[in-house]
């Protein structure tokens, strides 16, 4: 499937996905969302795919925000129009297998928030974060004044979002925005390497592990812990978990085809 604004790679069982507009540090426009959203639908139906990375084109910006010259004339109405429906920033959070955003340069607004959406963030060191919508009179719309808490905790997410300030890759890292930091030129190298090994693991496996880590987000510790025991049962019942333990007693690796 071709893509006007989306670079789509197969890694063996990785999905490199790429915006590819580095002339708008890969704003996220109308059609960016589209194809986003279309993109994953065709992944989600490819049983080779385990893991997707999502990174945007150019050494710049992973996505430097929404395309602000696309929104300056709708009006309210209009606007909301658009924020109904499929939204990328729920598809990527929904989708069933492991996510891993690669952040190169600005992640700011729109951008910060696809992160967000995204399982595990790993940032190369020139990599800045921000909310920076207070400034044009706004307020974060694609996620951002509810994961940002969740994963940062209360005050650092309203200093973000009521300052509009950027931090840098280290203090990302720091607060737990990021889930690792490394040198530019090492960032595809590195995060491939990750995704590689998290797709060695049983597919069904890891979707049912997204499944149990997402749902503690989003219900009390009893129903979550009640989730959790009925998923590990339904793991321990596939054909994967049987050759994940055959393998490990004969001492070689595992041959998993999420069944």
């Amino acid at each position: 499937m071709g893509y006007d604004t989306l670079l789509v790679e197969r890694r063996d069982r990785v999905a490199l996905v790429t915006i590819n507009r580095p002339e708008k540090r890969n704003a996220l426009n109308a059609m960016v969302r589209r194809e986003l959203v279309a993109a994953l639908d065709a992944l989600r139906t490819d049983p080779a795919v385990r893991v997707v990375v999502l990174t945007g084109a150019g050494d710049k910006a992973f996505i430097a925000g929404a395309d602000i010259a696309e929104f300056a004339e709708r009006t309210p109405v209009e606007q909301r129009a658009t924020m109904v429906g499929r939204r990328v920033f729920d598809e990527v959070a929904a989708f069933p297998r492991p996510t891993i955003a690669m952040i190169n340069g600005f992640a700011l607004g729109g951008g910060c928030e696809l992160a967000l959406a995204c399982d595990l963030r790993i940032a190369g060191r020139s990599a800045r974060f921000g909310q920076p919508e207070i400034r044009l009179g706004l307020i974060p719309g694609g996620g951002g004044t509810q994961r940002l808490p969740r994963l940062v905790g209360f005050g650092r997410a309203m200093r973000l979002i009521l300052t509009g300030e950027l931090i840098d890759a280290a203090e990302a890292e720091r607060i737990g925005l990021v889930d690792g930091v490394f040198e530019d030129g090492e960032l595809l190298e590195r995060t491939l390497a990750l995704a590689a090994a998290i797709a060695s693991h049983s597919p069904l496996a890891l979707e049912l592990a997204k499944t149990a880590v997402r749902t503690a987000l989003e219900t009390p510790l009893n129903a979550g812990l009640g989730h959790e025991r009925d998923l590990f049962i339904a793991a321990f019942a596939s054909e994967d978990h049987v050759e994940g333990v055959r393998a490990f007693l004969e001492k070689r690796q595992p041959e998993f085809h999420g069944r």
